[in-house]
């Protein structure tokens, strides 16, 4: 392995263990926050963070055994796993989310409002679009479809967080109890695609190839 290759793995290694650590804080922060104001929005959106450490996590491990010279099948085996991990949360996410709006709205279930939620997602306006640019940017270098997978879900919570800041809002200023959960299945369609894309990239992964 090259010197800059060794590096760019070392770099995005580090990248992934700060990504789990602010992930592990908005995770809890907005569960938090969504289950004391029941806002299906903001409990969906802590949910998609789980993903992200999930995520994050899982390809911190994968970056570790290629820096410590494991070897290539075994390399790839850890790419295969990481995007069906990434898949797999996807799929109970957005399951989990579509039953908890669509029963909010049949119960006309309102939310309240939340600033700890509202602060949460404030930060997370600033902090997603750096971590963004940095797993493309060795996603790119790394030739890794997993950390590209993972930009993008990272991506998903930058989106979501617009969404959600956009309902609480709503709820709060107009009373347009419905804005909140409507906010939350706003996320089950491009989660959906992204999952499926993760695990479409997964299943097409042969281990019996050789990787560069």
């Amino acid at each position: 392995m090259d010197a800059t290759r060794q590096q760019d793995l070392k770099k995005a290694r580090v990248l992934q263990i700060w990504n789990v650590i602010y992930d592990v804080i908005e995770v809890v922060v907005s569960l938090i926050a969504g289950f004391a104001s029941n806002s299906s929005a903001l409990i969906g959106w802590g949910l998609d963070s789980t993903i992200e450490v999930i995520s994050a996590a899982t390809l911190g491990w994968r970056l570790h055994g290629e820096i410590k010279g494991i070897d290539k099948e075994k390399v790839k085996k850890r790419k295969k796993i990481t995007l069906y991990v990434i898949a797999a949360s996807f799929t109970l996410v957005c399951i989990f989310i579509t039953y908890d709006s669509v029963t909010k709205l049949i119960n006309q279930e309102t939310a309240t409002w939340s600033t700890m939620g509202l602060i949460i997602l404030l930060v997370s306006l600033v902090v997603n679009p750096i971590l963004i640019y940095f797993k493309r940017k060795y996603g790119k270098k790394l030739d890794s479809p997993a950390m590209l997978a993972d930009a993008k879900d990272t991506f998903i919570c930058l989106y979501q967080t617009v969404v959600v800041l956009i309902g609480l809002l709503l709820v709060n200023q107009f009373g347009w109890w419905m804005a909140d959960p409507i906010a939350a299945l706003l996320i089950v369609p491009y989660a959906l695609k992204e999952g499926w894309e993760a695990f479409s990239k997964a299943r097409n992964i042969n281990l019996n190839e050789t990787v560069k």
